[in-house]
């Protein structure tokens, strides 16, 4: 190996112990960005830079699933793709076809219990796409155990006017009253029809750009997700932009867990009296997470802040 090879892989190590034994987000979701720049960097066809991301998708499966994710969505094909020349659609929408039909033999699959969806304006894809999506759900379907989400012919805009109208339709059916609509109501009529994504909590942008474009307005909004934005074009992407991710995630969730504990601090504090079962206790009411990370948040702040140190009685 290498000295370039060898300095990767303690990089990646390092990052791994990182990460190891902290939470993880349950939900990624990546806006897989810069397939044609990167054939273009390498002066080859565009089908060459959609051919070896597909690839990179493949192992950010894998790398997300033996993380212990448990829901990744992919923006595979935007409604603002559709402007994209004949030809380049047809080789995109084969290959997509392609993969789907690979996940249903994969015994990875199979072994990880993966449910397959695709989430989007389905209807108006190819025929031949619309049936290797309706394949692979079908095949997973009674699958629980991870869950991929593929997003086609998706807007996030689109998803909520459709919604809307699906919410409407029912309400003139008398099967919902308006009394009734809420966040909930919205959410369990997104994309798609066999159950909504949940929240995201990281969203991922390979190639450069830091923007969402369009993708799960509703969920990410709706759960205050990190974001993380990174140089390398989809096909470049490495397991340690992942990590990275992870990371980035696992900080923006300490940071939100130190500030719920200081300000459940300085509210026992109101009272003059500010002893540490109470923080404990109530801070676990607001975050979910074990008695033992608030004891370690408690000390991390104690120990960099005086006055914590002095108002907690241990």
């Amino acid at each position: 190996m290498n000295l370039g090879g060898i300095l990767y892989s303690g990089y990646e190590a390092l990052l791994t112990n990182e990460i190891r034994g902290k939470p993880v987000p349950l939900h990624v979701a990546i806006i897989m960005d810069g397939n044609r720049r990167f054939a273009k960097k390498h002066g080859l066809m565009q089908y060459y830079g959609h051919f070896k991301g597909a690839d990179t998708t493949e192992k950010v499966l894998d790398w997300s699933f033996d993380l212990g994710i448990k829901q990744l969505t992919i923006y595979a094909f935007s409604t603002e793709n559709f402007s994209r020349s004949d030809d380049e659609k047809k080789q995109l929408f084969d290959l997509i076809g392609i993969k789907f039909d690979k996940i249903c033999s994969d015994e990875r699959t199979h072994k990880r219990r993966m449910r397959v969806r695709g989430i989007g304006n389905i209807d108006i894809l190819p025929s031949s796409l619309r049936s290797a999506i309706k394949r692979a759900e079908e095949v997973t379907k009674n699958y629980e155990g991870v869950y991929l989400n593929v997003a086609l012919a998706y807007g996030g805009r689109q998803e909520l006017v459709d919604a809307t109208r699906a919410v409407a339709m029912k309400i003139k059916k008398g099967e919902l009253s308006l009394k009734d609509i809420n966040e909930e109501t919205i959410s369990r009529n997104l994309y798609p029809s066999s159950g909504s994504v949940p929240y995201v909590d990281l969203i991922i942008r390979t190639g450069g750009d830091e923007r969402i474009s369009n993708f799960l307005p509703w969920q990410a909004s709706g759960n205050e997700c990190a974001a993380y934005f990174c140089a390398p074009f989809w096909p470049e992407f490495r397991r340690i932009d992942f990590l990275r991710a992870i990371r980035t995630y696992q900080t923006r969730e300490h940071e939100r867990h130190k500030n719920t504990v200081m300000r459940v601090v300085k509210l026992l504090s109101y009272y003059g009296k500010v002893e540490s079962e109470d923080v404990i206790r109530i801070s676990r009411k607001s975050i979910n997470v074990p008695k033992t990370e608030i004891i370690k948040i408690l000390q991390e702040l104690t120990y960099h802040k005086v006055i914590m140190n002095t108002m907690i009685k241990w």
